[in-house]
């Protein structure tokens, strides 16, 4: 697999409890003092022990100034699009452009229809992925005449007047998807591709296998493949410079957000961990003609 040559970036996957709210801000204070790009959390509304992700981000992005703030990834069952797409304007707007919009087609449905969520099947998940980043691609526009008219089955929208603009434009969107469709997804309409190594079949063959899909569908959409930012949830295991080394170099990621709550655990990586994973990484592509 290709080395796409983007610039190592390091997040934190932080847990986002309801038990002790203040140190799960205080975790993502102490990611952005250590140096990481991204603090992320995941989005279970239906959890009860977790703070509501998004009231989570808008907080940490009042105590932080620097971290970009992500969801790990929102579910799409319970976040209808079109209030999505106003709140990351908005939170954007508020934290001088710091917002990406991670996206999934929505986890434990059970627990996402006993909240009030549509009974939808894989395959209408899917369309309803597909719908929702047209939908927030096309309120966000805010150079576009008119109010925004959508004929889609899952969300609608019939006359919605856009905005706000974000202060990105346009905003990143990654997409936590692992099967063919949602992969060709990226690859037409996404950002970036942000799996779970954990959650991969087959490991860096599923990766593997993953950017090739993803590249196809771009090159046909006519577009870089370069251009799509390639994700990776690890854990920490994995958190070792020649193992994030030859993810980077090998299998073509380029943004490793780590899972864990220890705060030893987290400046380690920040500290020792990602420079020397950034300097082996260098040292290979150097000796590798092409690479940009």
């Amino acid at each position: 697999m290709p080395d796409y040559g983007q610039p190592l970036e390091f997040g934190t996957f932080i847990t986002p409890s309801a038990l002790d709210p203040q140190r799960t801000v205080a975790l993502t204070v102490a990611a952005e003092e250590a140096g990481y790009e991204f603090a992320t959390f995941q989005d279970h509304p239906y959890q009860r022990r977790f703070l509501d992700t998004w009231t989570l981000m808008s907080w940490v992005g009042a105590r932080t100034s620097r971290i970009r703030i992500s969801a790990n990834v929102h579910n799409l069952l319970l976040r209808p699009p079109a209030v999505l797409a106003r709140a990351a304007a908005s939170l954007d707007l508020l934290t001088g452009g710091r917002v990406v919009l991670a996206l999934g087609a929505g986890g434990f449905a059970q627990a996402a229809e006993a909240m009030g969520a549509p009974a939808r099947t894989p395959a209408e998940s899917g369309d309803a992925l597909a719908e929702a980043i047209a939908v927030i691609r096309e309120l966000h526009d805010t150079d576009a005449a008119g109010g925004v008219f959508l004929d889609h089955r899952f969300h609608p929208i019939r006359g919605a007047k856009r905005g706000p603009a974000p202060v990105q434009r346009p905003m990143p969107i990654w997409l936590g998807v692992l099967k063919p469709k949602g992969l060709r997804l990226v690859g037409r309409a996404a950002d970036g591709w942000l799996p779970s190594l954990g959650r991969l079949e087959d490991g860096t063959a599923s990766l593997d296998a993953g950017h090739e899909i993803i590249d196809r569908a771009a090159t046909a959409a006519g577009r870089d493949p370069r251009g799509i930012r390639r994700l990776l949830n690890i854990g920490p295991r994995e958190a070792r410079p020649d193992v994030i080394a030859d993810l980077a170099t090998r299998h073509g990621v380029s943004t490793f957000i780590v899972t864990g709550d220890d705060e030893a655990f987290v400046a380690d990586v920040a500290a020792r961990v990602a420079p020397e994973a950034r300097a082996l990484v260098a040292d290979r592509r150097a000796a590798a003609p092409g690479v940009e």
